[in-house]
Order: structure tokens, then sequence, then C-alpha cells
């Protein structure tokens, strides 16, 4: 996958679809004067090119059981036999006035809901006029969250003891605003620490974040 991003400490993340993994690898010792080792551990992965480069993964639905240690040149085969293993992942996209809610397979999507409702912009206005104005948004963007959490109720608190993993996106106080819903405490005991940034929730969104799901993130490094 071409999508990057900036990480804190320096450096830059990458999506890495998990069949294009080994290529992925394969193509960055190339670039970078060959692999002198990887480290696998548990919950990481490291990678150091023979110009100093890193490239660092966070095992996704973790921890790796039974091969951790310390390889000379290229070893990523314990990952891909991770990435490997079937497993369902709940989707989950919001955004204030629309979201869509999904269960997702080897990065396609199986069950789906999506739904949008209106909420007006924030006005210019002043006086009592935007007081009003105020007061209908905020009962538009409650009433599209209570929307909200009732899919996730139904699409994903109904299946959660099938789902390796819940995989969040979109505005993060609307997730959090869902997260604070003692019902959804089951999903969001699931989800996985990243966030996606997403535009506005669709079907077509929905489909692109089942993909993601089952990307790695790989984090590249120069030397110090």
């Amino acid at each position: 996958m071409g999508k990057g991003r900036a990480v804190a400490g320096g450096g830059r993340a990458v999506e890495v679809v998990a069949g294009r993994v080994p290529g992925w690898f394969a193509r960055f010792a190339e670039r970078n004067g060959g692999v002198v080792r990887t480290v696998v551990g548990p919950d990481e992965i490291v990678v150091w090119s023979g110009d100093g480069v890193t490239a660092t993964v966070a095992v996704p639905f973790g921890p790796l059981a039974g091969v951790v240690g310390e390889r000379d040149g290229l070893d990523v085969s314990a990952l891909v036999e991770h990435l490997a293993v079937p497993r369902r992942v709940g989707l989950l996209l919001v955004r204030l006035g629309g979201h869509s809610v999904g269960v997702a397979e080897a990065g396609q999507v199986v069950v789906s809901r999506t739904d949008r409702h209106l909420v007006h912009g924030r006005s210019a206005a002043g006086g009592w006029s935007q007081q009003r104005f105020a007061r209908r948004r905020e009962g538009q963007a409650r009433h599209a969250l209570e929307a909200a959490a009732r899919d996730v109720g139904e699409v994903l608190g109904s299946r959660v003891g099938e789902l390796s993993a819940v995989v969040l996106g979109g505005d993060r106080q609307a997730l959090d605003t869902l997260r604070a819903e003692r019902a959804l405490a089951p999903v969001f005991a699931l989800a996985v620490p990243r966030v996606l940034d997403i535009p506005e929730p669709r079907r077509t969104v929905l489909d692109d974040a089942a993909e993601r799901a089952f990307a790695v993130e790989v984090v590249l490094r120069d030397p110090d």
C-alpha cells in the first residue's frame, strides 16, 4: 500500500498488505544494502538493513508464540505465517453524521451496515439565533451517535465472540463518545490502538478499511 504517515520520534510508517509482506521486505533489503539481522519478539519484529535503516513491525493480532529470538539476515517467516491465520475482524468507522460498521475476513467485508444523519455545520450568526442553532446541531449530533451505537451493538456486539480484534477509524471524539457507552464495552475491549484516518464513512470506505485492517504497519527509521 502507498499510504504513509510521519511518526513521533522521527521516521515514517507505511501500510503493507498482508500478502505482500515477503516482497516488501525483499525490496527493502535491495534498496538498503541487504539485511544484517532480524529480531523477532512476541509483539514486535525489527529488521536492520546494511546501511542502518530499521523497519519495525508491531505484530497485529499478537502475540507471536514460540518464535522469538535474533536471526542473521532477513527472516519474517514467523510474521507471514501469523498473518495467514484466518481471522474475523470488526470495523467501526464514524464521523459526526455518518458511520459504517462491518465484519471482515481476509480483507473482505462479509457483514456491514452504513448510515448517514444530517448534522448542520457551525453557524457564524450571533445572539439567540446562534444559540437555537447550536441546540439543534447538538440534538442532531446526539441522534447520529445514538444510531451509530445501535448499529455497533447489533453488528459487532452480537458477534464479539467471533472477532479477533476491532479496528477503528474516523473522528476520535465521536469514537470516545461511543466508547463511553457501557453496552459497547466488549466491542471496545477488542479495539487495536491504531485509528484509521478515513473520509466520510461509506461502504466503499469500509471496503478499503477492511483491506487496511489486515495490513501491517512498518515504521522506517534512518540511522542516528
